[in-house]
């Protein structure tokens, strides 16, 4: 036995007991190691212990590298200081179209997400996943996997909105906005849900357990590089951005759900273009370059190597400052009902879309949303044109037709043609 063995550091254990209440052998604890018996010595090098009650199927095999001595004091995981520290919003050097698309769409969710596009290593995914602390709290239903509003019927799930109609009571909590990464890599059923294979095993029942669309609910949707996001998953994107509903079928379980999201994209050109259903259904482009200003570059790196050395120290440093964005957003969605755009802004900005040929009226509707978001966050109550000129380009740079001779940004036409309009 120990020639067969050799050497190696592993060791096998399975169990073996016989049973006093049933004449079946079941199985209990023995190990093989080189030179060394577990609990005891015997000519083969094997020694069953007997032990009750143990099921007859039960072996369990293990690979031990190292001794474990079991005298070692472990210390303990503190999840919170081990969690990955997040750079703070208001550190972020430049990059200001990029920001303040992100920030409209968490004061107005219906403008319908932002794509970033750019030069790889500007900090696209950074302040992305920055945005995180900024997010305000929203009521939702507790323990309902898919975020339910308790006084929103649009944004319930199936089982809520059923208990509400029967007149139940839904108990509420309070709870950040989610934020989902959706990888590259997620499978079709990941990203949906699927049949919830422990309660088919255990209970015999079909049972669905939600994907990442559920989860994102009331909440964002994050892809890095989404250019390169596989064909079937952009389908799948596209039907929920589309209907705002997610419905499953697997495995003769029918199921929907609401999947309402913020869907924000970042991607590098260089790798590739995204195809123009998936393009039009973000509310707003932003193009990201790289900073030029020597000066500016060099903060930056000072303000990274900052935040790498001690995450905390640099995020207390701009605690006042994210407190402060955060009161100026929930104050932004708290009047954002109250701000008033004028007819003649409307008339003008669809005629902009009119003649820059833009398909769909969803680049009115959007532009009309960004410029009462922009008011609201600036603290005003009525849209004015620079508010419209801010916005305009980011909502309809992605919308116009590509011209393959044309060198000149699309976002320049849009600032043109909007000076022409409003002069």
């Amino acid at each position: 036995m120990a020639s067969l063995l050799g050497t190696s550091s592993s060791a096998i254990c399975a169990s073996h007991s016989l049973s006093s209440s049933s004449s079946t052998p079941s199985i209990s604890p023995i190990c093989f190691r080189p030179g060394k018996i577990c609990g005891g010595k015997l000519n083969a090098g094997i020694q069953i212990r007997p032990k009750k009650n143990r099921s007859r199927h039960h072996v369990s095999v293990m690979n031990v590298a190292t001794e474990i001595n079991s005298t070692e004091q472990v210390g303990k995981f503190d999840s919170k200081k081990s969690a990955r520290p997040v750079y703070p919003f208001a550190a972020i050097v430049g990059q200001d179209e990029m920001k303040l698309c992100l920030l409209l769409n968490v004061i107005d969710p219906k403008i319908g997400g932002v794509m970033i596009m750019g030069d790889r290593g500007t900090g696209k995914s950074t302040t992305v996943r920055s945005l995180v602390d900024l997010l305000p709290e929203i009521k939702v239903v507790a323990g309902d996997p898919y975020n339910s509003d308790p006084l929103d019927p649009e944004f319930m799930g199936v089982e809520v909105r059923e208990r509400v109609e029967r007149g139940e009571q839904v108990p509420v909590v309070a709870t950040k906005i989610n934020m989902v990464d959706l990888p590259l890599g997620a499978t079709e059923d990941r990203v949906c849900g699927t049949i919830d294979i422990e309660k088919a095993l255990t209970e015999g029942v079909k049972a669905f357990e939600p994907g990442l669309l559920a989860k994102a609910n009331r909440g964002i949707l994050y892809v890095d590089e989404v250019n390169l996001l596989d064909d079937h998953l952009v389908d799948v994107l596209l039907d929920s951005a589309a209907s705002g509903w997610n419905t499953v079928e697997r495995e003769g379980i029918s199921i929907s759900h609401p999947a309402r999201f913020i869907l924000i994209g970042s991607g590098n050109p260089e790798e590739g273009e995204l195809r123009p259903q998936l393009l039009d259904r973000f509310g707003m482009h932003a193009q990201v370059g790289t900073v030029r200003d020597a000066e500016l570059r060099v903060k930056i790196v000072e303000e990274r190597a900052r935040f790498d050395s001690d995450p905390k120290e640099f995020r207390d440093t701009y605690k006042t400052e994210q407190e402060k964005l955060q009161d100026q957003i929930s104050n932004a969605r708290s009047c954002l009902s109250s701000v008033q755009i004028d007819r003649e802004l409307k008339v003008k900005i669809s005629k902009v879309c009119s003649e820059l040929n833009v398909d769909g009226l969803r680049g009115d509707i959007v532009t009309n949303r960004a410029a009462k978001a922009l008011a609201a966050l600036k603290g005003k109550d009525r849209v004015t044109a620079d508010d419209v000129a801010t916005v305009i380009p980011n909502c309809l740079r992605h919308r116009l037709r590509k011209d393959p001779l044309e060198s000149i940004d699309s976002g320049v036409l849009v600032s043109e043609k909007f000076a022409e309009v409003f002069s």
